[in-house]
């Protein structure tokens, strides 16, 4: 299978079975890599074909906060396929591509609304980040999560954000350490 985004940008060759690209191609059919495995990949090839990157850290300090649309958009309008465990009309939730915890999803909101990080939250934005962290909780117990969860929110380049449309990690189904990352 072979798909091109709708950007032009690159063309996937493959898929596995969880939908994720096993090739990423340049608009000339020169081999990127195996982007597609990795959260650090599909991030890699919706920000240039050019760029490889091989940590969250410089995912976080190469992208750049803007309102354009996200691969998260992308998501909501099922330009790119996801494992979605919620849905209503204002909230999506997804399982992470690169988990960090046996359970790891991604709570977006559905209209960003100027909402790029928790830093650029105003007085309007109450409604919908009391939402994202409600579905936090009712995903944890449709998860299973009775024995708790962490929730997180990066913010900015040194709070390791690599996608620019506010979103809460929910993790869970192992025992978490403190001090975090």
């Amino acid at each position: 299978m072979v798909g091109e985004d709708k950007d032009n940008l690159t063309k996937v060759k493959g898929k596995t079975k969880e939908g994720r690209a096993l090739e990423v191609m340049n608009m000339s059919g020169e081999k990127i890599s195996s982007l597609g495995k990795s959260r650090l990949g599909v991030l890699s090839s919706h920000l240039s074909p050019a760029v490889a990157m091989t940590s969250e850290k410089e995912a976080a300090l190469a992208a750049v906060p803007s309102d354009s649309p996200t691969i998260f958009d992308k998501i909501i309008n099922k330009e790119i396929p996801s494992t979605i465990v919620y849905e209503d009309d204002k909230v999506l939730a997804f399982r992470d591509i690169s988990p960090q915890a046996p359970t790891h999803i991604l709570i977006i909101p559905k209209v960003k609304d100027g909402l790029t990080g928790l830093s650029k939250a105003e007085e309007r934005h109450c409604d919908i980040l009391g939402r994202l962290l409600y579905t936090a909780k009712l995903v944890a117990k449709q998860e299973g999560l009775e024995d708790g969860f962490r929730i997180v929110i990066n913010d900015g380049p040194s709070g390791c954000q690599s996608v620019y449309h506010i979103h809460v990690h929910l993790l869970g189904g192992r025992q978490m350490n403190w001090p975090p990352g």
